[in-house]
């Protein structure tokens, strides 16, 4: 009799587990957290020099030590992990220039290069708020998250992205 409750606890610690595990997986405010997270533990953000995005030059983002700029290994890590699209932002001028991302253009390459659409995210992110719904990006729907990136003084000198596509 003990084995049977035992197994039957076993077992229904595991569904809670994996149900927990599964609303997660699609929760783009938790996504989005572990991936500043994950970049905060790098070090202060900062802008310094400039770099090639796609056809265009864009300041360079470092989180520490570390240029953002051409850089997929973090976006690619919150996919494979999440299965959620991820992107970084640099500030540049009245933009924010996708540097680094997962998100593919129509013709298969990666959207780098491209604006941050002007829409309901592009202004609360650069009022220095976040910004969680439903989005259009680059011709796709996702639920998505937006956060800013601020420097030391407070400044937005960028935006971090997660989203998972609308089914």
């Amino acid at each position: 009799m003990k084995k049977i409750s035992v197994r039957a606890a076993v077992a229904a610690s595991l569904l809670v587990a994996s149900g927990l595990a599964a609303a997660q997986a699609n929760d783009p405010k938790a996504t989005i957290a572990e991936l500043d997270a994950r970049l905060t533990k790098l070090g202060a953000a900062k802008v310094d020099g400039t770099e090639k995005a796609g056809d265009k030059t864009a300041p360079g983002l470092f989180f520490g030590p570390r240029k953002l700029n051409n850089n997929y290994d973090i976006v690619d890590d919150v996919k494979k992990k999440s299965g959620a699209t991820a992107t970084i932002f640099v500030k540049s001028g009245d933009e924010f220039v996708r540097i680094s991302t997962n998100v593919l253009t129509p013709e298969g390459k990666r959207g780098v290069g491209t604006n941050l659409a002007r829409a309901k995210a592009y202004d609360a992110v650069s009022k220095g708020q976040s910004f969680c719904g439903e989005v259009d990006v680059l011709g796709t729907m996702f639920n998505a998250c937006y956060n800013p990136i601020k420097d030391d003084k407070g400044g937005v000198i960028g935006v971090t992205y997660v989203g998972f596509k609308k089914s």
